[in-house]
């Protein structure tokens, strides 16, 4: 259990350091800025990447939306879940703080709280100034999704190597669609790790970004159990 732990920190800690790295320090660089695009594939590679290094060892969850939707399936021991987040909102954290390390050594003073440090937000704190609702069923709903690819892509039924593939792509299709939205979450470890270097109204609506993945993850493991199980 410890290598598979120690496997989900590092994970997360690098989702955290390359895709909200990505989004502090390259998204509106001058004039070379990678924007929404550059930032949704910087989740999605890193996820990628991460999946072909430790999947084989801890399953690359590293969210615990991941962990919750794989355990309501029955995929995965519900008696390690909370092991499984701990790790991932460690590991996150860290990946957190090595970026705020790096963002306050620029040439121009930096400061978390101001930038909003790439945290989720809904309402006045949305991109796209969405409300509650709004961010709320995005949240579920393309958790929910990832989950279902997830489920899909590593069925022992499907056996393909592309799996990882498949499922980087789809977290960069989920933050091509809700950056606008909540900044795009899907990932509580990922929505913590940057609440608390910005130490405002982040922690305040990280309720949210809690709530509404775990239970789309639940959803989409349950979705996904139940079409396969149907479907012999």
């Amino acid at each position: 259990m410890l290598g598979k732990l120690l496997a989900e920190a590092i994970g997360t800690f690098w989702l955290v350091l390359g895709g909200c790295g990505s989004a502090v320090l390259a998204a509106a660089y001058p004039e070379l800025g990678i924007g929404f695009l550059g930032v949704s594939l910087a989740f999605g590679l890193s996820v990628l990447s991460m999946a072909v290094a430790i999947g084989h060892i801890s399953g690359c969850h590293l969210n615990p939306a991941v962990t919750a939707g794989l355990a309501a399936s029955g995929r995965f021991p519900v008696g390690d879940v909370f092991k499984y987040w701990a790790a991932q909102v460690a590991g996150g954290a860290v990946g957190a703080g090595v970026l705020w390390v790096i963002a306050s050594g620029g040439k121009t003073g930096f400061d978390a709280a101001a930038s909003g440090f790439a945290s989720n937000g809904y309402g006045e704190h949305s991109p796209g100034g969405y409300a509650l609702a709004a961010c709320l069923i995005v949240e579920v709903v393309l958790t929910a999704v990832f989950l279902f690819v997830i489920h899909g892509a590593t069925d022992r039924r499907n056996a393909t190597a592309i799996a990882p593939i498949a499922i980087g792509l789809c977290l960069t299709l989920i933050h091509l669609v809700s950056i606008p939205v909540t900044n795009t979450s899907v990932n509580p470890a990922r929505s913590t790790a940057t609440a608390i270097f910005q130490g405002g109204w982040a922690l305040q609506q990280l309720w949210l970004f809690w709530a509404a993945p775990i239970v789309g993850g639940i959803l989409g493991g349950l979705l996904y159990r139940n079409v396969a199980d149907n479907a012999d």
